[in-house]
């Protein structure tokens, strides 16, 4: 056992539930890989864990995500050695700490070229956006798009890779800043959501046409404009509640509005689905950075003792881009 810094949370809450403790890590167990962080990713997901939305058993540490240094492998680990430098994206929760025992399954060398920064901030935003865009629907050329919270973490990868896969993108925004950062990175047509109707805007940008897929990481306040916004057989991909949860649906809505398909899916269920999943789905994403079609923007650093105050400038919308804690 070694003490550590970690971020706990001892009952959900607010940011002010999160608090910095001194924990005992253990050696690595078999199949995982001890990784000592040198940046550590802030996830919507984080928020939904800290607040009880997901739940989780507590107390526990929180965070899915970080880059740094492999410091020790557990029995049967061969692909990774002390030194190598790496990246993850999934459970066990615990990233925002010092040091993190993670399954091996889930971990991928950082090619050179990406730095740490870009490594912990792409990793759980750039593999959603791949299943999202090459699994969940793969979006092909000649398709138009619409991305919800275009100026996201999310959003300002996906935006990039649809745009070069070829799609024509229309993204959603909630100010002028945003939407310029937004059509900087992919998107062809912004729509303000506070102030424009939002389905009506992708009627006229489409010619009447509508969409084959829209893709909502808002949740509640958008559920029937995305439907809206959808030509008949399109779908739905709903994949975070960052404005509450959809609740109470009436299936019958489906039918009226076009023979409609909805999805919730989860990244877990994508890149568990094979022994080699992840690997592949992080391959793809590494080659998309590396040839510079997907640029990873760090725009928020955070001492790991602010994780409080970077949950509330993530959920007050102050943040663009990625957000980082630095250990």
């Amino acid at each position: 056992m070694q003490k550590i810094k970690a971020i706990r949370i001892e009952k959900t809450g607010g940011p002010e539930a999160m608090a910095l403790r001194e924990v005992e890590l253990g050696r690595p167990k078999p199949g995982e890989v001890q990784v000592r962080a040198k940046a550590i990713g802030i996830n919507f997901i984080d928020t939904y864990h800290r607040s009880g939305l997901y739940p989780v058993a507590l107390p526990s540490g929180i965070g899915m995500e970080a880059a740094g240094t492999v410091e020790a492998v557990g029995d049967g680990v061969t692909a990774f050695k002390p030194g190598d430098r790496v990246a993850y994206a999934s459970g066990p929760i615990g990233a925002y700490a010092e040091m993190h025992n993670v399954n091996a399954g889930t971990v991928a060398k950082i090619p050179a070229g990406v730095s740490d920064e870009q490594a912990a901030a792409m990793m759980l935003k750039g593999m959603t956006a791949q299943f999202l865009l090459r699994q969940t629907f793969r979006v092909e050329k000649g398709q138009t798009i619409l991305w919800h919270a275009a100026a996201g973490g999310v959003g300002l990868i996906a935006c990039q890779w649809a745009k070069h896969l070829g799609a024509t993108v229309i993204g959603t925004t909630s100010s002028d800043e945003k939407a310029s950062l937004a059509r900087a990175h992919g998107c062809d047509h912004v729509i303000d959501y506070t102030k424009e109707d939002v389905a009506a805007r992708v009627k006229e940008i489409t010619g009447g046409r509508k969409v084959p897929v829209v893709y909502d990481g808002v949740g509640k306040t958008t559920f029937i404009g995305s439907l809206d916004s959808l030509a008949p057989l399109g779908l739905l991909v709903s994949f975070g509640n960052a404005s509450g949860p959809v609740t109470g649906v009436d299936l019958g809505i489906l039918a009226q509005k076009g023979s409609l398909f909805v999805t919730r899916p989860t990244m877990f269920h994508y890149m568990l689905k094979t022994p080699t999943a992840f690997q592949e789905m992080a391959a793809e994403l590494f080659d998309v950075v590396a040839k510079g079609a997907v640029k990873i923007e760090v725009n928020q650093r955070y001492a790991l003792g602010e994780a409080s105050r970077a949950h509330m400038d993530l959920e007050a919308r102050k943040t663009t881009g990625a957000s980082v804690l630095v250990p």
